[in-house]
């Protein structure tokens, strides 16, 4: 189990973490420059905070108030850099060896080789490495030191797109091997959806209550939380009639209200807008599309209200659905499912 109360000041910005985690893969999905590496950092021991407790199974790492504060080395964490840090002077071999712990030194090293698919590599040095075997040489350093926590800060974000798959596939049967807590940050929404349980979102320092990730993806209950899950479509919301609120940036149309106000923003995703008749059912408006644009599998229709100023409205779907009206100029009838629609705190 981690534990983790911090609040960390530097220049300008601000960190607040407070969050446990455990035997389970905690995602931290945050835009970059939020806190992600920083709230890692502190956890490790390489960055202070400046008041607060870090602890680990009932160790302390960390308590401003008893001035306890555990170097490094002795908090037991291994830490997966977004670069991997490996020591360039060193062979692979060399560089597992750094961080062995057990006697028996060689028996460990020829496991951890055959167990990360690192046989034939073991005199190369990182700049020979791909990057994928540069991950898989850095993870097998960290599992040679035996760590009681895991951090993985962006682990796939220095790899080309076309190792993506296969590194994520071998780190995903690795975390399900591992029984300990692992932190894992990302900016990336899919990355955080395949590898965790649950998700705190990080946004200007802030850390958000951590909740089930399909809870923070159904019904995210920050304009920040929905924008890192992926919603383009945001309005501020203005007071309507009884039942009613008005989408001040989608051309003050009305919605119908199904949840508990007050609000601020209101939020929907591009796929969950639909066709519609004129005035069949709540939240139909007819609106022209401004902008198609044809993905793979898709078209991506831009839509506004006619005559009103506004934020244009994100709709996607099938092209076999969409593909009359994928036309600039085309008026449509859609609709915003009250049951789709998020209601937003800032």
């Amino acid at each position: 189990m981690l534990e983790v109360d911090i609040k960390v000041k530097r220049q300008d910005f601000s960190l607040v973490a407070n969050f446990t985690a455990g035997q389970e893969v905690l995602g931290i999905l945050g835009a970059s420059g939020c806190g992600k590496s920083l709230t890692l950092k502190c956890i490790a021991g390489i960055e202070t905070p400046d008041f607060g407790k870090i602890i680990l199974d009932g160790r302390v790492l960390f308590d401003s108030e008893a001035g306890i504060n555990l170097p490094p080395q002795l908090r037991r964490v291994g830490y997966l850099f977004q670069d991997y840090a490996l020591f360039p002077h060193m062979t692979v071999r060399e560089n597992l060896a750094v961080g062995i712990r057990d006697q028996d030194k060689e028996l460990q090293l020829k496991n951890l080789v055959e167990s990360f698919y690192l046989s034939g590599l073991e005199q190369r040095y990182p700049s020979e490495l791909s990057g994928g075997q540069q991950q898989r040489t850095a993870l097998a350093r960290i599992f040679g030191s035996k760590p009681e926590l895991l951090l993985l800060d962006e682990p796939l974000t220095a790899l080309d797109d076309y190792l993506k798959s296969q590194v994520a596939a071998e780190l995903a049967a690795l975390l399900q091997k591992y029984s300990r807590t692992t932190l894992f940050v990302s900016h990336s929404r899919d990355e955080i959806y395949r590898f965790c349980d649950k998700i705190a979102v990080l946004a200007d320092g802030e850390l958000e209550p951590v909740r089930l990730k399909t809870a923070v993806f159904e019904n995210p209950q920050t304009l920040a939380a929905s924008r890192l899950t992926g919603c383009k479509n945001h309005s501020r919301l203005g007071q309507g009639r009884p039942g009613k609120v008005t989408a001040l940036d989608w051309g003050g149309i009305e919605l119908v209200v199904k949840c508990k106000l007050p609000a601020l923003y209101a939020g929907i995703r591009a796929h969950d807008i639909t066709l519609a008749e004129k005035l069949c059912a709540d939240n139909i408006y007819e609106f022209e599309v401004v902008r198609v644009l044809e993905e793979v599998f898709s078209f991506v229709l831009l839509v506004r209200r006619p005559g009103f100023a506004g934020e244009d409205l994100r709709v996607e779907g099938p092209k076999e659905v969409w593909q009359d009206y994928a036309v600039a100029g085309k008026r449509v009838y859609l609709q915003l499912p009250p049951g789709k629609i998020f209601f937003l705190d800032a």
